[in-house]
């Protein structure tokens, strides 16, 4: 109901503020569900009791809820057991953090470990996501905690360490030696962040990537069959990257088919390292790949027995050959580049992987949401919606080099929390942008004429339900309009669209003020708080000030209502308000569409006119306490106390109720 929209509104206001003091970062990072570790570890200790987590039980309610539901099979017979009771002696990380401590159990979560094998490869990165000073030795009280990078913030996740056990053995991630357990605490983080172990089923390489750190680049790449691509994938290796491949499926059938050489279409695997050798006199390139179901490995030219191995100098040989079927094996770069189809970059160290170059590269986040009636306009297939999607502007100034107008950067529009409402049937929704050039003031809401008259100049590859959608564009120095959107309208998400290139360049959300988003909220938070019946003190309007409004009202609403039904819909309001003079952002619209459209999202006279009515006193009202004519308003505990709350504007119109 419209307190909790407003309650959220508030809370994004402190969010806000908490962001700006540094929440959010590596050494500070958010705490899921407010779970603090050390505070739980501390009082575990002081009552000699091991953790159990009551935020995520030890139930078929964290296991799943379809394949991994409570009447799957799959789940019968499982029970949750602590290291300390699996085996003698448990270990965290044995010897380090190393590829090997990760092979897959029963769960479709190849992507997420793809990423967690290539964080061994970086202990810097590594000790982001796994905080030093955890172990089962003096200290211990059932308690471990991980860090996750996610939608532009590190996330700290609390968890106990009794891990879902079947006929012995750990149902899902294990070390191949069986007694170190850092992996599967990992996964099992994870799965509470994301609301269950079920809910990792099935993703990219990627999205495991991203949320192990906050990549300055990240490039999807279809496999293109340039001489350059093993040196970077070289350079990458040597910067900390995390890399992956995979075989793409052309239809449901090839999931998971191995192919006569054992590979595995539509699987994740990670690249771990690239070699040159000489082999009978000549040059040859050679890439390592891990498969992380820990077996299963290509049997081709350089693969662990090939006879190849057997033409390449001893001491070489016994630096790379592993003979092991610990699912990690070696292929020449010309096969990796026949047998796989896509490789992905998570580029940590901000340069671009570019021949000969280094090239720093800055980042822009900005976070967004699609609303049903208001914000949610569909693809541009849907050309009288289209325009309503949020729209960001973008400024390119500096061109690549002299003498050239073309600017690079890269895009990324990912949407948000879609794991955890599997549970709910829903998933991804379709998701892609458009880039339009636009020179013109800033704070303008491109319209529909636009988008009827203006071919975009460059756009997403396609859409596709998945997590996130990124491609790379150059284009003339100039600016810019992104338009992120769902493929069909009335499909509600957040979302987090994120824009790189090499110098800072002026960004700006269209709507937004360019002043702290604290500021904004806090204005847009006063506002709406002083748009309430008992602001006006009046004895009430004679019949000739009411009959001028309404007539005025009726001309508006008249104008605007274009199918002449008698009411509006929710994108003839916003034209509507624009035209009785009132420019709202996103936020404001949004709440007005809550507050004052029917269930089918349209809006009557009454409405209307009411709708109208308050937004002139909340505009005269502000106008009045804005003395210094900034924009910006400050309230004192005096001042909020003696506003009228949100109940109240609720209690006068409980018109939809959120549960």
């Amino acid at each position: 109901m419209e307190p909790i929209y407003a309650t959220g509104m508030a809370a994004k206001l402190r969010s806000q503020w908490d962001r700006d003091a540094g929440l959010g970062q590596n050494h500070n990072a958010v705490k899921l569900l407010g779970q603090d570790y050390e505070s739980l570890r501390a009082q575990c200790q002081q009552t000699r009791t091991l953790f159990e987590d009551p935020l995520f039980p030890t139930s078929t309610s964290s296991l799943g809820f379809n394949e991994l539901g409570p009447r799957s099979s799959k789940t019968h017979g499982v029970r949750w057991m602590r290291p300390t009771e699996i085996c003698m002696r448990p270990q965290f990380i044995m010897d380090g953090a190393t590829r090997t401590d990760i092979c897959q159990g029963a769960l479709g979560d190849c992507w997420l470990l793809a990423a967690i094998a290539s964080l061994t490869l970086n202990d810097d990165l590594l000790h982001r996501v796994v905080p030093h000073g955890q172990s089962f030795d003096g200290g211990y009280a059932g308690i471990f905690h991980f860090q996750f990078w996610q939608f532009g913030e590190w996330v700290d996740v609390v968890i106990d360490d009794r891990l879902p056990v079947k006929d012995g053995k750990l149902l899902f991630v294990h070390s191949a030696e069986g007694g170190e357990f850092w992996s599967a605490l990992l996964e099992k983080a994870y799965a509470k962040l994301n609301g269950c172990y079920e809910a990792l089923s099935g993703g990219s390489t990627s999205e495991g990537f991203e949320e192990k750190c906050p990549p300055q680049c990240l490039y999807m790449l279809n496999f293109f069959r340039g001489a350059d691509l093993f040196s970077i994938i070289g350079r990458a290796i040597e910067r900390g990257s995390l890399l992956g491949c995979s075989i793409d499926i052309t239809s449901k059938f090839d999931q998971e088919a191995v192919t006569f050489k054992k590979l595995v279409k539509g699987h994740a695997y990670s690249v771990t390292a690239v070699e040159e050798v000489v082999y009978r006199g000549n040059m040859t390139k050679l890439v390592r790949i891990r498969n992380p179901w820990g077996e299963v490995e290509w049997t081709g030219a350089w693969s662990d027995d090939s006879r190849e191995w057997d033409n390449v100098d001893r001491s070489v040989r016994g630096r790379l050959q592993n003979r092991s079927e610990d699912g990690e094996f070696w292929m020449s770069f010309s096969d990796f580049l026949r047998e796989f189809s896509r490789l992905e970059i998570c580029n940590l160290t901000a340069d671009a992987l570019q021949a000969g170059q280094v090239k720093k590269w800055s980042t822009s986040l900005y976070q967004g949401e699609w609303r049903r009636g208001s914000t949610a306009g569909g693809c541009r297939n849907f050309p009288a919606t289209f325009w309503i999607n949020p729209q960001f502007k973008v400024t390119l100034k500096h061109p690549d080099s002299p003498g050239q107008s073309d600017c690079s950067f890269l895009v990324a529009l990912m949407q948000k929390d879609r794991r955890k409402k599997r549970r709910e049937g829903q998933d991804m929704e379709t998701i892609g942008f458009a880039i339009y050039e636009f020179v013109g003031k800033s704070g303008v809401h491109l319209k529909r004429d636009f988008f009827l008259t203006n071919a975009s100049s460059a756009r997403s590859e396609l859409f596709i339900n998945l997590r996130e959608v990124s491609s790379r564009f150059q284009l003339p120095a100039g600016e810019y309009i992104i338009v992120p959107s769902t493929f069909e309208p009335q499909k509600e998400a957040d979302f987090v669209l994120r824009v790189m290139w090499e110098d800072l360049h002026n960004a700006a959300q269209m709507f937004t003020l360019r002043k702290k988003a604290s500021h904004v909220l806090r204005a847009q938070l006063c506002c709406v708080s002083l748009c309430t019946d008992k602001d006006l003190k009046t004895d009430g309007f004679g019949k000739e000030s009411c009959r001028g409004m309404i007539n005025l009202m009726d001309q508006i609403f008249r104008d605007h209502d274009v199918d002449k039904s008698g009411t509006m819909s929710s994108y003839e309001m916003r034209r509507a308000l624009e035209a009785a003079g009132f420019k709202l952002n996103n936020h404001l619209f949004q709440l007005i569409i809550l507050r004052y459209t029917e269930e089918d999202l349209s809006v009557d006279f009454d409405n209307f006119v009411t709708c109208l009515v308050r937004l002139e006193t909340m505009f005269k009202t502000f106008k009045t306490l804005d003395t210094d004519a900034d924009g910006f308003i400050s309230l004192t505990f005096f001042q909020v106390s003696l506003t009228p709350t949100f109940q109240h504007t609720a209690n006068t119109h409980p018109k939809h109720v959120e549960r």
